[in-house]
């Protein structure tokens, strides 16, 4: 059977030849009909299927490595991670860089409105008794060694129950009753005071700095009576 090709060439095939044609392709045979074009990362070529056939197929030749659509996500890592390698750079070993730092230690805290004594650690019916018990210890003995935090905080309160013996008025005895846990110290404190701090008018206590406390390494402190 004679067949006249689209190229003008004419060619007698049989049957099972024309099958096979139809079947397969060479490669080699297709990219020697092609003209040469300059390489590309990514090319698309279409060629014809069949002489007889309208339709074509797209054949993709890939030749560099296909690039990411988006970038990957980082999160809260640094910009240049080769940072981290350098001993030098103590500040970029952690996500810390990445929020703002405020003086008082905390992460974006809100102002102090308020909190005029600190919490020392416990919630406020326990920090108050244990205020009131340091205030007891410390008018009974007249020195004690406690933390830097606890004996600034329990200045104050010293000076005003000495404030209130001064003024020895009944009403300022019941007060100074419902504050400190033994009667007797507060009765020896309205007899002394007038007569040790009749002169002085507030600063009756001293802080004196000390070793930090074995173990947890807190910073110590003597509070005493002037």
């Amino acid at each position: 059977m004679a067949l006249s090709s689209p190229f003008g060439v004419t060619a007698t095939t049989t049957a099972a030849a024309d099958t096979t044609s139809r079947s397969s392709w060479c490669m080699n045979s297709l990219r020697s009909t092609l003209p040469s074009l300059p390489p590309l990362p990514a090319s698309s070529i279409r060629f014809p299927h069949s002489p007889s056939s309208s339709s074509s197929r797209t054949l993709r030749i890939s030749r560099s490595k296909p690039r990411a659509l988006l970038p990957s996500f980082t999160g809260l890592a640094p910009l240049h991670p080769l940072f981290l390698s350098g001993s030098s750079s103590s500040e970029f070993t952690g996500f810390d860089h990445c929020f703002t730092i405020i003086d008082n230690g905390g992460r974006v805290s809100a102002m102090r409105h308020g909190r005029r004594v600190p919490k020392l650690n416990r919630p406020p019916d326990q920090r108050r008794a244990l205020i009131r018990g340091l205030t007891t210890q410390l008018l009974k003995y007249g020195r004690i060694k406690t933390t830097r935090a606890r004996a600034s905080a329990i200045r104050k309160y010293v000076d005003k129950m000495i404030t209130l013996a001064k003024d020895g008025s009944l009403h300022k005895r019941r007060q100074a009753l419902g504050f400190i846990y033994e009667k007797q110290i507060v009765h020896a404190l309205f007899a002394e005071v007038p007569e040790r701090y009749g002169e002085r008018n507030g600063g009756y206590t001293r802080i004196i700095r000390t070793l930090p406390r074995r173990g947890d390494n807190a910073p110590m402190a003597f509070i005493e009576l002037v």
